[in-house]
């Protein structure tokens, strides 16, 4: 492997390229519909994609969306009309596997994003949005991305989210100029 920048540049982008174009045009539409129906909406992910579901938190509450990270002490209780949305790259998670149990048991609809959807999670969840990129799960042998073990998954998801929020705005009559309204000023 080359360590010129340029280089690993186009072949992270052509291993993104390639997950977008493995996706058809509607992927996306179960998170997006399942968002427009949420009441209020709980995130849960470890590790760097739970670093990407704070991302996909913040975008929301810039859309004014009622929204919250799972372990945050502000975190409310889920329940009829709520969707726990989870990330479970490499298909399940015990820890992802028991929120969407006790989100289902109190009324609550769950979401999985994920690379794996013939994962025990995908079983047990309402709505499966799949982002087909390598993860930790695939990371050995075979055709491998340049980014080292889940980062494609990782990245891609957080440009997926951002698409989600761009096709999100026009159902929620958000702009550029209303979703920055609501911006933190303490930075």
């Amino acid at each position: 492997m080359t360590d010129d920048l340029n280089a690993l540049a186009k072949g992270a982008l052509a291993d993104l390229d390639a997950v977008f174009a493995a996706m058809p045009a509607d992927a996306l539409d179960g998170l997006i519909e399942e968002i427009v129906k949420a009441r209020r909406i709980v995130v849960f992910g470890l590790g760097r994609e739970g670093l990407q579901m704070r991302g996909f938190a913040m975008r929301l509450f810039h859309m004014g969306r009622d929204v919250a990270v799972w372990g945050d002490m502000t975190t409310p209780e889920v329940t009829t009309g709520d969707l726990l949305i989870v990330s479970a790259g490499p298909g399940d998670l015990v820890t992802a596997r028991t929120l969407a149990g006790i989100a289902r048991r109190a009324g609550a609809r769950t979401l999985l994003v994920t690379a794996q959807p013939q994962g025990e999670l995908a079983k047990q969840v309402d709505v499966v949005t799949v982002i087909p990129a390598q993860t930790m799960a695939n990371d050995k042998g075979g055709k491998l991305s340049v980014l080292p073990m889940g980062s494609l998954f990782e990245t891609a998801q957080m440009i997926a989210f951002e698409l989600a929020i761009l096709r999100l705005r026009p159902r929620f009559n958000e702009s550029a100029e209303t979703m920055r309204a609501r911006h933190t000023n303490l930075e």
